[in-house]
């Protein structure tokens, strides 16, 4: 049975007729601990669909009795159909248990959970709370594609469901376009909503700083004043990101922060530039200049600042058990120098009690067993035929340096393997959402968006290519999802203006990423097409600025 949701459920039996969305009495809450996850999923249904909805929490009110006689002492109607919410575990080991790693670090969490559709009464339960939020996402989706189409009732059905993977993530560029606090609450909103559970936080980077260091202020003074294109910058404060850390918890989705390093770090040497043994200016004037620039791992003061840093990151990023370190693009560094840092690096994660990550160049170097690279050069840029795009975008003298990146890249995976690693699956072609959309808009007023959105040296791509893929075949030299930490899709916001052009280069792409990290088995396109469209009156309620792919069966819009 396919249900208008996404990602796909596991198992979904059908039932007959339907519980009705008038009418129906309170969703009862028989255990507080439920109370904080309810509530969100009450703020969301609203957001989603308008509908509020009342809540009884009473931990003295037996669920089974309210499911058979719909009976809560004074607070609900007998014979009025309800909704609960519980703990339990009946049912749930139909579905495995997921495969990779928590960026919470947790072992024990489980977000297997179930949902009982009647005539009489709608059951949510899962052994964990986490497990109950995704249990009530569906649901949320479910309410959403019935109200979007004027339904008065929720179709019976019995679902039992949870995820492929455990880490199922975006990774968001905050610094070639600075984002405020406000755009990254919508960006986890979309997250959530697909039961996407990370958001990776892309904080340094060539054009700009966004975090506070203790006893480094020229980090934020000097180094976080611009972006890409001249565009302006900024950067969070630790108030800002505590109350972003809190506001992606309590919807069960981790916070990792990157810091790019030992390159990537043209906004570190602006500001503090005895830090490198040599900076070759890059052409252009901050736009996409990638600079010949590196932190020197020959000096005590690069090793003092690199604690500074992660010490600052660490602490404002309470939740999370990795910490990100770049690793990637070196451009210029010896290789030994790479190895040397970037080792060193990942050593000071785990001396201040995280696990450390870094992009796949980091295989380069020492990793061994339990550590975690992540693959994002697939290969699908061809080095004899880069288009004429990319040599307006970077200047003549770093060519050689891409192209030889570009080739030792097909060895780091297996190499990662080899060493005992495991790989967070991010490669390029279907999860990097910074390429052209291949699709033309039914809007109109989108197609101008469409022409500049996405880094032309990349190949367009269609939303089917998006969930056309599977993450352990994709991976070189993956035997099984065993050796998988799970799958991130990343946004990349060099050709991005603003928050209309993130969220246009975001939806419907994230949905597919989504649906790859959690659904087991094959995607049909068909039926995926059909799922995605009945989610999209709810992406309209939500105010999103999604691109209106051709590719959906969607109403054409005419330009005013």
């Amino acid at each position: 049975m396919s249900l208008p949701v996404i990602p796909a459920v596991q198992t979904a039996g059908p039932g007959e007729g339907g519980f009705p969305l008038s009418g129906a009495g309170p969703l009862v809450v028989t255990d507080p601990a439920l109370a904080p996850v309810v509530a969100v999923f009450l703020d969301d249904l609203h957001a989603d669909t308008g509908l509020r909805l009342d809540v009884v929490v009473d931990a003295t009110i037996d669920a089974t009795a309210v499911r058979t006689t719909a009976a809560t002492a004074d607070r609900a109607i007998a014979g009025v159909p309800q909704i609960t919410v519980e703990l339990a575990v009946d049912g749930l080991d139909a579905v495995a248990t997921a495969a990779g790693l928590r960026a919470d670090g947790r072992r024990d969490a489980d977000e297997r959970h179930g949902i009982d559709i009647t005539p009489d009464h709608v059951r949510v339960w899962a052994a964990q709370p986490e497990g109950v939020h995704r249990a009530l996402t569906t649901l949320r989706q479910l309410i959403g594609a019935a109200v979007s189409e004027s339904a008065d009732h929720l179709p019976s059905v019995r679902v039992v469901d949870g995820p492929r993977f455990a880490w199922r993530g975006l990774s968001l560029d905050v610094v070639r376009t600075f984002h405020d606090v406000e755009t990254v609450r919508r960006v986890i909103d979309m997250c959530t909503l697909h039961k996407l559970n990370v958001l990776h936080l892309h904080l340094t980077d060539n054009e700009g700083w966004r975090f506070e260091v203790p006893g480094r202020p020229l980090l934020t003074e000097v180094g976080a004043a611009g972006a890409a294109w001249g565009r302006p910058g900024g950067w969070y404060t630790p108030a800002q990101i505590a109350e972003l850390v809190a506001y992606a918890a309590r919807r069960f989705v981790t916070v990792v922060p990157e810091v790019d390093l030992p390159g990537h770090t043209g906004a570190v040497l602006h500001a503090y530039p005895t830090l490198a043994p040599e900076i070759l200016a890059s052409s252009g004037d901050g736009g996409f200049g990638l600079p010949v620039a590196f932190l020197d791992p020959a000096r005590d003061e690069t090793w003092d600042f690199v604690g500074d840093v992660l010490d600052a990151v660490i602490a404002q990023f309470p939740g999370t058990a990795f910490v990100h370190v770049g690793g990637d693009e070196a451009f210029g560094m010896p290789d030994d120098a790479h190895a040397v840092f970037v080792d060193r690096a990942r050593a000071m994660v785990v001396e201040r009690g995280r696990r450390p990550i870094g992009w796949q160049e980091a295989a380069r170097g020492g990793v061994g067993d339990g550590d975690v690279v992540q693959y994002w050069m697939e290969g699908d840029l061809d080095g004899d035929h880069l288009p004429d795009a990319l040599a307006a975008m970077v200047p003549e003298d770093l060519w050689p340096m891409i192209l030889a990146n570009m080739e030792r890249a097909a060895g780091d995976v297996p190499a990662a393997l080899a060493k005992g690693a495991q790989v967070l699956v991010s490669p390029t072609g279907p999860l990097y959402f910074d390429r052209p959309h291949a699709a033309a808009s039914t809007d109109p007023a989108q197609e101008s968006a469409r022409a500049r959105l996405g880094l032309p040296v990349y190949p367009a791509t269609s939303l089917r290519d998006g969930v056309e893929w599977d993450p352990v075949e994709i991976v070189p030299g993956a035997a099984d999802e065993g050796v998988l930490a799970g799958v991130e899709a990343a946004v990349w916001c060099e050709t991005v203006t603003g928050r209309e052009d993130l969220e246009t280069l975001l939806l419907p792409r994230l949905a597919g990423a989504a649906e790859r990290a959690w659904a087991r088995g094959t995607t049909r396109w068909d039926d995926y097409a059909r799922r995605l469209t009945r989610q999209t009156p709810t992406w309209d309620r939500r105010g999103w600025a999604w691109f209106r792919s051709s590719e959906l069966d969607l109403p054409t819009r005419t330009q005013a």
